[in-house]
């Protein structure tokens, strides 16, 4: 959205000295995000207005003529120009050397420079409206007509943004930060922000005098059969108007926005819609048969849109309807035969609020998205109709002096109460991080339009009509609104201590890296990922029941209205892709590993009101081939699978064959996944009638689809760290005769024995055990070898010696260990 900081300046006088870096960077910190900034000045640097003293012929060519013009401060240009309009006296915009303009409006930016054009030198160049980027608001018939300032007030060589009264700032502001703000989607409401943000007084909006002593009366009959789909609709009727262009001040604030202007009617209904974010109609009463109506629309009821666009509508749309039929989509845009047509002196204007909901739903479903529609969309209060109906009337008074409203109507079944909301002291002072005083927060509420009243600990907070749509429900609205106007930036950051008492292994998480790894390193399979819902004829090829699928309010494509029950639809897909460029010599393989989601039950999360989808993760895979290599193809894959549980380390499963197989099988290769009893999965060749859905004709295709959810990782294995020696570590081995009823682990405890900070034996390590000859019966020799060393120094002979020699003893006197001679 496009805010002009000049609009914002009828709303509020902002401090001395505020930066335009500063509003950006408060905006951003407290409220929106300012994506950039845009002088108008910098699109027309050396851009003056001129004065043409004198048109001469050009002396080398009949369409180009020598102007002499008053470029300001003494100076008179020749300038060559080919315009079909130029006279003497006419004001004009001279693009001086330095200047960028577009030759004749079209390609890029290119710098005037002096030039001599036909044998005759010419300084800049005089402009035609589309050559400087103001078509929209000065159209041509053609190419070769010059801009014409002669209305204006302005001195030549004065600067052409001030001369027009542009020069102003554009802020650009992200509409995803405006999503859950529908009280900014303005002019006004942007000014209301920044009037708290900088304690500065919000000018009212005043009451038009047109509308003074006016009442609801029964000229103009309007009726709402949907009060939840329309809570309130207010008609004007207005007469003495016309299609006028609109005066200068509306098109070019409209215009550098964004929108373009059209005629006074039109501008004033867009004017208002950007100053205050309630969008309005004008309906020619001419074509208004009787009075108005809110309805829905009939199915297959028929609507031309401006522009000339037929709809076929549904029950579920909202529409505008005379006495005969429908005029207007509601909320989004009207219809071809309300439209405002040159001869246009009567009109009523609508000014209504919708039900965000069903206008996004008819928005999406027709592909049809306004400025009018973006608006509603967001949820906008009813009472900013009071505003936009106090502005429309002034304009229209102003644009047409003769004006008579000679009908109104405010039909308004569904007031709106303000939001109240309750929230502890201790709980925002526990959320924030730190306490605020309390006048500070009754301070900053006030100026945001909310009123709140403290009894002990709770304080009761009522929202204000702009902000009571949905915005402001629970007590964390209350906290973020505080804490914004605080300043994120002022609150001292705390950090956030935890203990780590040991690491948590999700063995699941696990086994998924684990599984991915095995398909891609071992058996050289590629991973994809496809979109979670898949297309009806894929649905249909693989006979797949779709009473367990969810289905899509808005898809993607009218054919991709289901989301994912299975992986195989776009799995199979992938492969049908990628199946022309495969030698089948070798073929491919791909796998996917994700989730879908089933309809056959919900997962609860929290509380009731919060129900979930089932999702269940699945590992589904294809082996491409050539049509007669499917025992290979077979064997490859029951491969793939059967090692799968051994080498991604989990619980083993089996195959089992029982009478029927998986719809979109053979009807001979295929296996069944079991586990526990339980079915997890199908090992098969893709069926013929499958893969011909698919235009797979002559490649086979093995497919894999195992349930990831039923699979049972094993527990690690307890792994430590150890930090590598500092200083060389020695190795010595001993050989000790032991009798046979001594273990291996009770040599190894008493070799490695208590840890002291003088002991330096680090490990014991089994090398050898022998019975023989040489050993005397009821004895074995076993042979060890000790790891020596130090986080001191490094060992030497000594050291060793003397630490083998403890060893020894220790065995020989706790084991009765003797040494081999």
């Amino acid at each position: 959205m496009k805010i002009s900081l000049d609009w914002l300046k009828d709303y509020i006088d902002l401090p001395d000295g505020t930066s335009l870096q500063k509003i950006a960077y408060d905006l951003t910190m407290s409220t929106v995000e300012v994506e950039g900034c845009e002088a108008m000045s910098e699109k027309f640097q050396n851009i003056v207005v001129g004065e043409i003293i004198e048109v001469l012929p050009h002396p080398n060519a009949d369409k180009l003529k020598i102007c002499r013009t008053d470029i300001g401060c003494g100076e008179t240009r020749e300038i060559v120009c080919g315009g079909t309009n130029l006279k003497g006296g006419m004001k004009v915009a001279v693009a001086k050397p330095g200047a960028m303009v577009r030759w004749h409006g079209e390609g890029g930016l290119v710098e005037i420079k002096n030039a001599k054009l036909r044998g005759v030198e010419s300084y800049g160049m005089i402009c035609a409206s589309s050559e400087i980027g103001l078509f929209e608001l000065f159209p041509a018939d053609g190419e070769a007509v010059i801009i014409d300032l002669s209305d204006f007030d302005a001195r030549p060589g004065t600067r052409l943004e001030a001369a027009l009264g542009i020069d102003d700032v554009i802020l650009e502001i992200d509409n995803r930060s405006l999503t859950n703000r529908p009280d900014l989607w303005g002019h006004y409401g942007i000014a209301r922000e920044l009037s708290a943000l900088y304690d500065v007084p919000l000018k009212e909006i005043p009451a038009a005098e047109a509308l003074k002593g006016l009442a609801p009366g029964p000229g103009l009959r309007v009726g709402i059969d949907v009060p939840e789909r329309c809570a309130r609709y207010m008609g004007f009727r207005i007469e003495n108007v016309s299609t006028k262009a609109a005066s200068f001040k509306i098109q070019s604030r409209i215009w550098r926005v964004g929108q373009r202007p059209i005629n006074a009617l039109v501008d004033i209904t867009n004017y208002v819609m950007l100053a205050v974010g309630q969008p309005t109609h004008a309906f020619d009463h001419g074509n208004i048969k009787g009075g108005i109506t809110v309805r829905m629309a009939r199915d297959g009821e028929k609507l031309t849109l401006l522009g000339g666009r037929e709809l076929s509508l549904t029950a579920e749309d909202l529409v505008i309807a005379d006495d005969d039929e429908a005029v207007a989509l509601a909320g989004i845009k009207g219809g071809s035969k309300d439209s405002i047509l040159d001869d246009t002196t009567d009109v009523i204007l609508e000014i209504a609020n919708f039900s965000p909901i069903g206008i996004r739903k008819t928005a999406t479903r027709f592909e049809t998205r306004t400025e009018a529609s973006v608006r509603f969309e967001k949820g906008i209060d009813p009472q900013r109709a009071d505003l936009a109906a106090s502005m429309a009337a002034s304009l229209f008074a102003d644009e047409f002096p003769g004006m008579r409203i000679t009908a109104f109507t405010d039909n308004y079944p569904r007031p709106l109460g303000r939001a109240l909301v309750e929230v502890s002291l201790g709980w925002l002072a526990k959320r924030m991080g730190q306490g605020i005083p309390q006048e500070a927060m009754l301070s900053t509420l006030g100026r945001l339009g909310f009123t709140a009243e403290i009894d002990g600990d709770v304080m009761t907070v009522s929202a204000p009509t702009w902000r009571s749509t949905g915005d402001i429900s629970l007590p964390d609205d209350i906290m973020e609104e505080i804490a914004r106007l605080h300043g994120y930036e002022n609150f001292t950051p705390t950090p956030i201590t935890s203990t780590f008492e040991r690491p948590i292994n999700q063995r699941g998480h696990e086994l998924e890296r684990r599984l991915r790894e095995y398909l891609s390193f071992r058996c050289g399979m590629q991973e994809v990922f496809t979109y979670p819902w898949v297309k009806d004829e894929h649905i249909e090829a693989l006979s797949l029941p779709t009473d367990g699928m969810f289905q899509l309010a808005a898809p993607p494509a009218p054919d991709e209205s289901h989301i994912r029950s299975s992986l195989l639809p776009n799995l199979i897909d992938a492969v049908s892709k990628n199946v022309r460029f495969a030698e089948f010599a070798d073929g491919f393989a791909i796998y996917e590993l994700a989730q879908v989601y089933i309809d056959h039950g919900y997962e609860t999360r929290q509380d009731e009101r919060e129900k979930l989808p089932v999702q269940r993760r699945r590992l589904a895979g294809a082996l491409v081939g050539g049509a007669g290599d499917v025992r290979g193809l077979f064997r490859r894959g029951k491969g793939i699978v059967e090692n799968m549980p051994r080498l991604t380390h989990m619980e083993p499963f089996s195959f089992s064959r029982p009478e029927e197989g998986p719809a979109w099988a053979d009807d001979t290769v295929w296996l069944c996944v079991t586990r526990s009893g339980e079915t997890i999965g199908h090992l098969a060749l893709l069926s013929k009638r499958a893969a011909l859905g698919y235009g797979i004709k002559q490649a086979a295709v093995m497919i894999f689809d195992i349930d990831v959810d039923a699979l049972e990782p094993l527990p690690s294995r307890a792994n430590r760290f150890a930090h590598l020696p500092e200083y060389p570590l020695s190795e010595y081995d001993i050989s000790m005769v032991f009798d046979e009823s001594v273990k291996w682990a009770d040599i190894e405890a008493a070799a490695v024995g208590k840890k002291g900070p003088a002991d330096i034996v680090r490990e014991a390590r089994f090398i050898d055990e022998y019975r023989g000859s040489q050993i005397p019966s009821g004895k074995k020799s076993v042979t060890a070898r000790l790891v020596l060393g130090s986080d001191a120094r490094t060992l030497t002979s000594e050291d060793i010696e003397k630490s083998v020699g403890m060893i020894t003893k220790r065995l020989s006197k706790q084991l009765g260990g003797e040494l081999r001679a």
